[in-house]
């Protein structure tokens, strides 16, 4: 019997999909799919090398990876141990790093030999690359605040502001000193009122989320206390780069516009790292950084994680899910560029950095990537393009110019928004703005059978592509709309009606004042009966029903 996690509803849409990409790679995803090579079917590739055109690319890419980034594929693989695997993989990574770093400023020498003077002026100029993106030193005092994740202390579910006012705070030995200023807020205020002790832990616990079918992402929950301060210097941080050009707000767009006009023209490459937040070390980074920053990063960041069943003391500086991570690294990254570059880069001109996105003029891609691996970084290949027609970036695919990302199932599909949702990936594929006016020829029958899966009173539910998955997208019209006395037009959706939160008043006043204090917003979830606030507070994944509405469009 051949392994299966596909229902027959949806391996016919899937295999229907592949009929209309007619090419060979569309076949041989068929195949696999038919007989349930799961594994095979996920480790499947595409090099843009191999193809002439952009529809020739997206089609082959879009059978590739259709189902690569699906979670319960049936593999034979350890995931999590795949992950931790990983993380051990880029703490050696950074060991031989420290070792490098540290020989060379603290005896002059790399393996023994005395080092060449240009290696020092390399390190020199790093070092005055990072002051002038970020200056030499944060405010004495900031403020910090709280973010989406998990904590040591508060799981994901749990992981609003109210519930993090409401747990025990934990924070490391060497973040003692921010209990000074935590002591002035309401939420320590809060946590006195109920007796609460803060607890001092030893460091951050490792834990992963889905990057793709193969593959978990490692990250690191910190103490809260910890991650509530480095929120605060990571949004310092954040502005101070802002004001030298590098835009960590907005720059996704910018980079993939960057990207689309570089696959045309050939005049800038994409870089990708692989494991790029865990391959930060130790001594890069306190070599890199102003005494005035490395001291308070150091005090907020986690010197030990907890992984595997024990503590490590890590050799990277900090990792996924530390509040000054991105900022860290961006900074790094565009300071080794401006580095290689030896004067000629301009940050928001000529090069552009975004995490481990980078794009430099193709000119000094061999200075740039040499010096990204002495520093301890390993271009990611699959995901690096340095010549060809083909650019990547921030979430953006362009193939001469013309967008060519494809569509990917992250999910297996047993839902109505989850088959609304699978048709709408289908039909932006189908519409991709290619040069192949047949496209939606070919596979609109996998969109019609997408539609089949739906009840007809939500099949009904069509609309523009701003309104998102709440509708089917189609053209205009097919849309299913009303207007309505203040000449507003409303459109028939599939939106949630169902929430799972916590009611407001089931939390302590003085977390109720301090949470209010600080901005939280709250849903009314059932209209209040008898009196009763029924105000709640909604965290992640807590959308728990559907139903057919409307909601204002034009």
């Amino acid at each position: 019997m051949p392994k299966t996690s596909l229902t027959p509803e949806v391996q016919d849409v899937v295999l229907t999909l592949m009929e209309g990409l007619n090419c060979p790679r569309s076949l041989t995803v068929a195949i696999m799919v038919r007989y349930g090579e799961w594994d095979l079917l996920t480790q499947l590739k595409v090099d843009p090398k191999h193809h002439l055109t952009p529809d020739s690319y997206l089609d082959a890419a879009a059978a590739s990876d259709f189902l690569r980034k699906c979670e319960g594929l049936p593999l034979e693989l350890d995931l999590k141990g795949l992950a931790i695997e990983k993380w051990y993989w880029a703490e050696r990574e950074c060991y031989k790093t420290n070792r490098r770093l540290n020989e060379i400023l603290d005896f002059g020498t790399l393996n023994g030999s005395p080092v060449d003077e240009r290696i020092l002026q390399t390190l020199e100029d790093l070092k005055k690359h990072v002051l002038w993106l970020i200056g030499s030193a944060p405010p004495q005092s900031f403020d910090g605040f709280f973010g989406p994740g998990a904590t040591v202390s508060d799981t994901a579910l749990r992981a609003t502001v109210p519930h993090k006012m409401s747990s025990n705070p934990t924070l490391t030995a060497s973040a003692l000193y921010y209990l000074v200023p935590w002591t002035g807020t309401k939420w320590a205020t809060a946590c006195a009122e109920r007796g609460d002790v803060v607890s001092v832990v030893e460091g951050d616990i490792f834990f992963t989320v889905p990057k793709d079918s193969r593959n978990l992402r490692g990250c690191s929950k910190g103490p809260a206390i910890n991650v509530f301060y480095q929120l605060g210097l990571g949004r310092i941080w954040r502005e101070r780069l802002r004001v030298r050009g590098i835009d960590l707000s907005d720059g996704q767009d910018v980079h993939r516009q960057v990207a689309c006009a570089a696959s045309k023209s050939g005049e800038f490459c994409t870089i990708d790292l692989t494991s790029a937040s865990d391959c930060n070390a130790t001594a890069l980074v306190r070599h890199a950084l102003p005494p005035g920053w490395f001291a308070p990063a150091n005090d907020l960041r986690s010197a030990k994680t907890f992984i595997d069943g024990k503590w490590v003391v890590t050799e990277k500086f900090s990792a996924m899910g530390n509040g000054f991570t991105f900022e860290l690294e961006s900074t790094i990254f565009m300071a080794i560029c401006l580095t290689a570059m030896k004067g000629a880069g301009i940050p928001g001109q000529n090069v552009w950095v975004y995490g481990d996105d980078i794009i430099v003029p193709t000119q000094y891609q061999r200075e740039v990537l040499a010096l990204l691996k002495f520093f301890g970084f390993t271009p990611n290949t699959r995901k690096t393009f340095v010549d060809g027609y083909f650019r990547e970036s921030c979430g953006g695919d362009f193939f001469d110019g013309v967008a060519v990302r494809p569509f990917f199932l992250k999910e297996l599909p047993y839902e109505p928004q989850h088959y609304i949702a699978m048709a709408n990936g289908i039909r932006r594929l189908a519409c991709n703005n290619g040069r192949d006016p047949t496209r939606w020829t070919r596979l609109r029958r996998a969109w019609f059978k997408c539609l089949d899966l739906l009840p007809s009173h939500i099949r009904q539910c069509r609309g523009p592509e701003q309104l998102g998955d709440l509708c089917i997208h189609d053209d205009e019209p097919r849309w299913a709309y009303r207007w309505r006395a203040n000449c507003i037009r409303y459109i028939r959706v599939y939106r949630p009606a169902k929430f799972l939160g916590t009611r407001w008043d089931r939390f302590d006043p003085d977390v109720q004042f301090a949470a209010a204090l600080y901005g939280v917003a709250l849903r009314q979830i059932v209209p209040a009966r008898k009196g009763l606030d029924n105000r709640s507070v909604l965290g992640r994944d807590s959308v728990t029903g559907y139903k057919v509405g409307w909601t204002p469009f034009s």
